[in-house]
């Protein structure tokens, strides 16, 4: 169809559809990405208004759901306590304490490949294309990440993954092993995700008063809505982000015991 003809129903009709699968979400983004058409037309002078400004109330809402998390310090302890005692694959007991100290999305690890590693370093350089945000994310590494990585090495050091699938090693670790773990150690999902390590870092690093709130959004790979102070921000805090990690795991050394 010409563009100039394309109307606000015509747009929403396959909008619909995708809503109808439960893909809420998805169907925002189409509208967005098509309005960014309509008004690179308007620019070309191909037409005079955006029709999928119209739709934005139109579409379903998707409810933002917040994972569920552990955030009591004593009870992390125990939580802890319960993955150094798991006792199913060494890979995932691995992941699972690997993911308590890096605070990076489950995602991010499960896929993640050896030559990301600088250990000489202690650093991890998550590439954009696997970073919610698309944008490059560094990881400092304290001793104890070290100490895990090294143990990891030696069970799949020889491949790619870090964390691939018992059935080849091709393919990596499935995105539902490591809930399932919890799930085998008695943590029900709606006590404890995967995912929810981020929220026990966060909630226990700003609790602390210890560290700028900038270090800690920049470790999470947050993203500064604000484009000045994001342009102003991206280089920022990465020595404090070093001695906050090396904290973190400290802490949760100290958790572990009490």
């Amino acid at each position: 169809m010409p563009i100039a003809q394309i109307t606000a129903q015509d747009i929403l009709v396959p909008l619909r559809k995708v809503e109808k699968k439960g893909n809420h979400e998805t169907a925002k983004r189409l509208r967005s990405a098509a309005g960014a058409v309509f008004r690179y037309a308007i620019a070309l002078g191909k037409v005079e208004n955006d029709p999928t400004y119209g739709l934005k109330d139109a579409l379903i809402h998707h409810k933002v759901t917040h994972r569920a998390a552990i955030t009591d310090p004593k009870e992390v302890g125990g939580l802890l306590r319960a993955i150094d005692d798991f006792h199913g694959q060494r890979t995932t007991r691995l992941a699972l304490q690997l993911l308590a100290i890096t605070a990076v999305r489950p995602g991010e690890l499960r896929l993640a490949k050896w030559h990301e590693f600088d250990l000489e370093n202690a650093t991890w350089a998550i590439p954009a294309e696997r970073t919610k945000m698309r944008r490059e994310h560094s990881v400092p590494l304290p001793r104890q990440a070290l100490g895990i990585l090294l143990e990891l090495k030696d069970l799949t050091g020889w491949g790619s993954l870090l964390f691939h699938s018992v059935r080849s090693s091709q393919r990596a670790m499935s995105d539902n092993t490591l809930n399932a773990a919890l799930r085998r150690m008695g943590f029900t999902k709606e006590e404890m995700t995967a995912h929810g390590f981020r929220a026990v870092f966060s909630t226990l690093a700003n609790e602390s008063g210890l560290w700028h709130p900038d270090a800690i959004e920049r470790a999470l790979a947050h993203v500064e809505k604000n484009e000045i102070r994001r342009a102003y921000a991206r280089g920022q805090h990465w020595d404090e982000r070093v001695k906050m990690s090396q904290w973190w795991a400290d802490e949760l050394d100290k958790l572990r015991k009490d």
